[in-house]
């Protein structure tokens, strides 16, 4: 399990990513919110811990700015703030749960084991495997290998959709042309978006029914 830890004070960070670590967990740490942003873009996080202020970005915003881009690790603040205001704040933003400085470690640990756990349960509802490993993540739309996501367009995700929705069925020209855009589009231009989700994914994931249209055997 790997997670993201934003803390600013030097000491407590080193405490925290040291008990992780002990306790089996891959941890990247932070000390402001602009390099930890950056961060959770560019990989995949089972978890994340943020404190609230710290420089750059603070935890709410970076919150708030992975929600909007349909990220939604789970996270947890960790912070010495506790006007109930702040914590509503953190909840609607989609936080799953709250630590308040000072806490005991011990705490910290059991925390993070919940919501690693509780997170796994969601997963398991909302992830479709496919064949050669790949699994699709139905509510934020990703696909993904090895924990590594599939680079898609729009385009090819709402695709890629349609073809979850009737896997192990006939998906024809038609269907994907109402789905994708929902008015006429060239015949050609349908071709060009198959061929580009299929060079993406193993050979024949997608397959071709000459004259009739295409199926995704899972």
């Amino acid at each position: 399990m790997k997670i993201l830890l934003l803390e600013d004070e030097y000491t407590l960070r080193k405490s925290i990513k040291e008990l992780l670590e002990e306790s089996g967990y891959v941890v990247e740490e932070y000390s402001e919110g602009k390099a930890a942003l950056e961060a959770i873009f560019n990989s995949k996080f089972d978890l994340l811990l943020l404190d609230v202020n710290v420089p750059g970005i603070n935890g709410f915003e970076l919150l708030e700015s992975l929600r909007k881009n349909g990220i939604d690790t789970p996270t947890i603040f960790i912070t010495s703030l506790t006007e109930i205001d702040s914590l509503e704040k953190g909840y609607d933003l989609g936080c799953c749960d709250y630590i308040k400085k000072p806490f005991d470690m011990k705490e910290l640990k059991l925390r993070v084991a919940s919501a690693l756990r509780l997170a796994s349960l969601r997963s398991n509802k909302d992830t479709i495997k496919l064949p050669g490993g790949y699994e699709y993540h139905t509510k934020c739309f990703t696909l993904t290998r090895n924990n590594e996501e599939i680079g898609l367009s729009k385009t090819e995700k709402m695709i890629l959709d349609l073809f979850i929705k009737h896997k192990n069925q006939v998906v024809t020209p038609e269907m994907i042309t109402e789905y994708v855009w929902d008015d006429y589009v060239d015949p050609a231009n349908v071709r060009v978006q198959i061929n580009n989700l299929r060079k993406k994914l193993d050979k024949d994931l997608i397959k071709n029914i000459r004259g009739v249209g295409y199926k995704l055997e899972a």
